[in-house]
C-alpha cells in the first residue's frame, strides 16, 4: 500500500517528527511505499534523507499563521495528494493535520490526524485556542479518524464538542527499545529534562524550585534550545545555581544523556503524552513530571516517579528534595518505569494499533504489502 504522511516543520525534531519518521520505517520495513509531505528543509528532512524516506516539500506549508499561504496550501497538496495517489493520509502537527485534511477530502484520499497535543487547552492564549477550536473542529467533520496519544486530549475534544466520540481514539505514544540504561542510585545526584526552551515548558519554575535544594548536591542537564535560552541561562545565574547546569542545547541523540542520569524532570505549562517521558523510563529513570494534560498519564505515581500541580515551586522541590536524598527510591522507581514501558509503551505495541486504525479506515488488512 502506499502512505502519505504530512507534517509542517522540519527546522526541529521533535515528537511528531520522531513519530512520523520511525512510522514511515517501519512501514518500509514491510514492503509499503511511503512518502513525508513536509514544510521546509531541515535537520528532519536530513534524517528522512539518511534513512532513505522520500519526501515532498510543501512550499506553502509555513509555521506562521498566512491566510493566503494557508489557502494555497489545501490546494497544494491537494494536487501533490492526486499526483501521489496514496491509499490513506496520515497528518501530524496542527497546521499539517488541518490543510492535510482538507486537501485530502479535496482529493478525494481518506485523512486521519494524529493529534499530539491541542492548542485549545489551558495554558494557551485564550486567542489561539479559540481559533484552533474553531479550526480543529472543521477539520474534524472530514476527517476518517482521529487519534490522540493521551485520554486526556480524548476527553478534551469530546467535552469541547471538537470531535464525536467514535471518531476519536487513544494510542499511547510508543518508543523503539535501545540497549542504554541509566543507574538511578548512583551519586551524585543528576536530573535531566529533554525539551525546547520556549514558552510551552516551564523551566523557570524547575530553576525556582531547584534554588531551594541548594543545600543537597544535584547537577541539572538541559537537553534543547530555543527563543527563551538566553532568558533562562540568566536566571540560572541570579538564582546561584548556573554552576549546576548544563545547557547542552538541541541533540540529535538524547540516550547517551538520560543514561548519565538519576532523575527526569519535565515541567511545562501543556502539553499532549509527551514522548521523553516514555524515552526516560525506558531508560530506566523515575520521573517528575508536571499534572497537566496527559502528562502524567505514563507513570504509576508513586511508583515509578511523581506528578506536581502546575506553577507549584514548593510542592515541586518537595519532590525534588525527596528522590535527592533517597537512592534506593529512585533505583526501585527506575525498575518499576522500565517494566511499565516494556508492558505499555513499545513501538510494537503502538504500531500495531496504529495500523489497526488504518485498515478499519480503509476496510483491509495491511500487514503485508500491497
Amino acid at each position: 500500500m502506499r502512505f502519505a504522511f504530512v507534517i509542517t516543520q522540519a527546522d526541529s525534531i521533535g515528537g511528531s517528527n520522531v513519530h512520523v519518521r520511525d512510522f514511515a520505517t517501519a512501514l518500509m520495513r514491510e514492503g509499503h511505499e511511503v512518502k513525508v509531505f513536509v514544510g521546509g528543509e531541515g535537520p528532519f528532512t536530513v534524517q528522512l534523507k539518511d534513512l532513505g524516506i522520500p519526501y515532498q516539500i510543501v512550499t506553502n506549508l509555513v509555521h506562521p499563521i498566512d491566510p493566503v499561504r494557508d489557502f494555497k496550501c489545501i490546494f497544494e497538496l491537494k494536487k501533490l495528494f492526486k499526483d501521489y495517489k496514496p491509499d490513506l493520509i496520515s497528518t501530524h502537527s496542527s497546521k499539517a493535520g488541518q490543510w492535510g485534511r482538507f486537501g485530502g477530502k479535496l482529493a478525494g484520499i481518506p485523512a486521519i490526524l494524529t493529534a499530539h497535543g491541542w492548542l485549545f487547552v489551558d495554558g494557551v492564549s485564550p486567542r489561539k485556542q479559540q481559533i484552533a477550536k474553531i479550526m480543529e473542529t472543521l477539520a474534524g467533520k472530514v476527517a476518517a479518524k482521529v487519534i490522540t496519544v493521551c485520554e486526556d486530549d480524548r476527553r478534551i475534544a469530546i467535552e469541547k464538542g471538537v470531535l464525536p466520540a467514535g471518531k476519536v481514539i487513544t494510542i499511547h505514544n510508543g518508543m523503539p527499545d535501545y540497549p542504554e540504561r541509566a543507574n538511578p542510585a548512583a551519586e551524585p545526584m543528576r536530573f535531566v529534562m529533554v525539551a525546547r526552551i520556549d514558552d510551552q515548558k516551564d523551566h523557570a519554575t524547575l530553576f525556582h524550585a531547584l534554588a531551594k535544594v541548594k543545600d543537597r548536591a544535584w547537577g541539572l542537564d538541559l537537553v534543547g534550545d530555543g527563543p527563551r535560552r538566553a532568558e533562562m541561562e540568566a536566571l540560572a545565574t541570579e538564582l546561584g545555581i548556573a554552576d549546576r547546569v548544563k545547557f547542552h542545547g538541541a541533540q540529535r541523540n538524547v540516550r547517551d544523556y538520560l543514561a548519565g542520569a538519576q532523575t527526569f524532570v519535565l515541567v511545562t505549562h501543556y502539553e499532549g503524552f509527551p514522548r521523553s517521558t516514555v524515552e526516560a523510563m525506558r531508560t530506566g529513570l523515575p520521573v517528575i513530571v508536571t499534572d497537566v494534560n496527559g502528562c502524567k498519564e505514563a507513570l504509576e505515581e508513586g511508583v515509578t516517579g511523581f506528578s506536581v500541580p502546575v506553577h507549584d515551586v514548593d510542592a515541586l522541590a518537595a519532590t525534588l528534595a525527596k528522590v535527592i536524598d533517597d537512592p534506593e527510591l529512585r533505583r526501585r522507581m527506575g525498575e518499576a518505569g522500565r517494566k511499565r514501558y516494556e508492558a505499555q509503551f513499545t513501538f510494537d505495541q503502538m504500531f500495531a494499533k496504529t495500523k489497526a486504525v488504518y485498515a478499519e479506515v480503509l476496510g483491509k488488512s495491511i500487514d503485508s504489502k500491497g
